[in-house]
């Protein structure tokens, strides 16, 4: 049997096809990056800069504390004053989500117990954000993340 020799043609096609792999994977994980991340929290930065000192001066003027925590098949949103009371707004709006993707994005149903604003969700494990909007019931605009840690049941 002759003995096959390793010549420069199979040196070239080990060298493109190793570099084409590495390629490929790397198109793979930017289309991947993009496709699954708008990257937008505003439309406009210029135009939402241009408020922005103005609505955080009244927001931290509201002295409001926001902490959440998910517990046997609930999500509890706490927004409490300075002197540590709860407090009601006029209007909430909340995503729930992810902070790598929005495909577990979601808008939960909270209800005011008189505590807290509470909704039914069932949470897996892991890192959670909660893109949050109220309305104190003097009109003042208040935004905030709120990163929520879900552990293992």
């Amino acid at each position: 049997m002759a003995e096959k020799k390793f010549t420069g043609k199979h040196f070239l096609m080990v060298f493109v096809g190793a570099f084409g792999v590495i390629i490929a994977v790397n198109l793979l994980l930017a289309w991947n990056a993009v496709a699954t991340f708008p990257g937008l929290e505003v439309k406009n930065s210029y135009v939402a800069s241009q408020s922005f000192d103005e609505r955080r001066n009244a927001q931290e003027a509201l002295g409001w504390e926001v902490s959440a925590h998910a517990k046997g098949g609930l999500l509890i949103l706490s927004i409490t004053d300075e002197a540590g009371a709860p407090v009601q707004v006029s209007n909430l709006d909340a995503v729930l989500g992810r902070a790598t993707h929005v495909q577990d994005d979601r808008t939960p149903d909270f209800q005011f117990d008189g505590k807290a604003y509470v909704a039914r969700e069932q949470l897996a494990p892991g890192n959670w954000n909660i893109r949050m909007t109220a309305t104190a019931l003097d009109g003042t605009p208040f935004e905030q993340r709120v990163v929520l840690r879900v552990e293992n049941s």
